[in-house]
């Protein structure tokens, strides 16, 4: 079978097509699953890059989606012929987060899906949305529960309330249907007046260019009468994250998802605690939160907003096109 391998220090000329055995048959509790599709998200580009070291010869990617061709011995719960999709962390099955590195995550502590066939855990997957493509499904494994997750599970999403984005990465995407989805208010911000555009057109009721509005905090507290966001899905870290408490209300909810500007930086923590607003971190989520959250899209009819598909051997043409940030959305690998 083919598969993509890396090899260390990293970088994306270190990622090799290469020829590997084929896994076999599924043993006992296990499923044989031919895997259609990925997609890319930052933690993967993080470690093709080589800013997160990783064994040599690792396969990258951590969501994986396709069809089953194998059950095991004692399988209940999937078919031959299913569409399903892979779990972040496959050991964290239910309950509160039980987890706090990667490493059991596919694609980083254990090879990922960048390959085309995978014997693995049936736990380690969930039933892909019905009517959803395999590509589809595959930008739901990271992008869109950590969306879910930061909006619903933590952060009580409700009718009525008011949610800021950041950006037009995969999770700020999904969190902008979702939210809108739900009976909420969105407010989205973007560097470019064309991509801005686009996300009025998927509903964003406000919009702010970030680069011509540097107090963008302020701006959202205009846009809502003084009061500021119910929450705000933060995707930038140190470098956003100051805005982010001034566009909040008192006693909203931030969900720190990423940190797109520096792993380290200042935290205007007095400014916090005067608004007494909760920051929560938040990586992915378990097993039941896809299952929950697969469960809402086919209800909602959420469709992935999904920017350009790549094939395997075309991999690091696909991070290039992650790394130069013009991609809307998600960016997808077709095996």
């Amino acid at each position: 079978m083919k598969a993509i391998q890396l090899s260390q220090p990293g970088g994306l000329d270190r990622l090799a097509l290469v020829d590997m055995t084929d896994p076999g048959d599924p043993g006992p509790g296990e499923i044989r699953v031919r895997v259609r599709a990925s997609s890319l998200n930052y933690h993967d580009y993080a470690v093709v890059s080589g800013w997160i070291p990783t064994e040599d010869g690792r396969i990258p990617m951590s969501d994986g989606a396709g069809a089953v061709e194998a059950v095991g011995e004692g399988v209940s719960e999937f078919s031959v012929g299913d569409a399903v999709v892979s779990g972040f962390f496959p050991q964290w099955l239910a309950g509160e987060a039980a987890v706090a590195d990667f490493k059991t995550t596919p694609g980083d502590g254990v090879d990922g899906y960048a390959r085309q066939v995978v014997v693995r855990p049936a736990s380690w997957f969930t039933h892909a949305p019905k009517g959803y493509s395999h590509a589809e499904a595959a930008t739901l494994t990271t992008a869109g529960l950590t969306a879910w997750r930061a909006l619903v599970v933590d952060g009580g999403l409700k009718a009525g309330d008011t949610v800021l984005t950041l950006g037009t990465g995969g999770v700020s995407i999904f969190a902008l249907q979702i939210a809108k989805a739900m009976g909420a208010r969105v407010i989205s911000t973007s560097s470019s007046d064309a991509k801005l555009e686009r996300l009025t057109a998927l509903g964003a009721d406000a919009v702010i260019n970030y680069k011509t509005t540097p107090n963008w905090g302020d701006r959202v507290r205009e846009l809502t009468g003084g009061r500021g966001t119910d929450l705000v899905v933060e995707v930038g870290g140190p470098g956003t994250i100051g805005q982010s408490i001034t566009a909040c209300r008192i006693a909203g909810h931030i969900a720190l998802i990423g940190v797109l500007t520096g792993r380290a930086g200042e935290v205007p923590t007095a400014a916090l605690m005067a608004k007494q607003q909760r920051l929560q971190g938040l990586i992915v989520g378990s097993r039941r939160h896809q299952q929950d959250f697969i469960r809402a899209l086919e209800v909602t009819g959420i469709r992935p907003v999904i920017d350009q598909s790549f094939v395997l051997a075309e991999i690091a043409d696909a991070f290039r096109l992650e790394e130069s940030g013009a991609h809307f959305g998600k960016i997808c690998l077709k095996l």
